[in-house]
């Protein structure tokens, strides 16, 4: 057990390790993009793109107090976004009500793509 145990705490520190990596590779890509006034480029044989997300931070408290029923709040348990969302499409809370409850944050994505 300890042979499995000291490998898995190498395998986490490896994961760590390139995760960093990941996150300085994707900065620095990103970086070029925005340079280059780009969202999408051709580098040698890849596809490099930015696609830009808009999510939905719910201020729990303002959430509680647009949508008082105990019975929704069953259904909820805490603010989730993709709860939220499916409760929004089944018409059992409307966009109107929650309107002043969440801050939209926009997050930019990387896709690389082989051509």
């Amino acid at each position: 057990m300890d042979k499995i145990v000291r490998r898995y705490y190498q395998q986490k520190q490896k994961q760590k390790e390139i995760e960093q990596e990941l996150s300085d590779l994707r900065n620095q890509i990103l970086a070029y993009l925005t340079e280059q006034e780009a969202g999408e480029l051709e580098i040698g044989s890849h596809k490099v793109k930015i696609v830009v997300q808009e999510r939905k931070e719910f201020d729990e408290n303002k959430l509680y107090e647009a949508l008082p029923d105990p019975e929704l709040w069953r259904m909820l348990s805490k603010p989730d976004t993709s709860k939220i969302a499916s409760l929004l499409k089944l018409n059992v809370i409307t966009e109107e009500r929650i309107k002043d409850t969440y801050a939209t944050k926009t997050v930019r994505l990387l896709q690389v793509d082989k051509k």
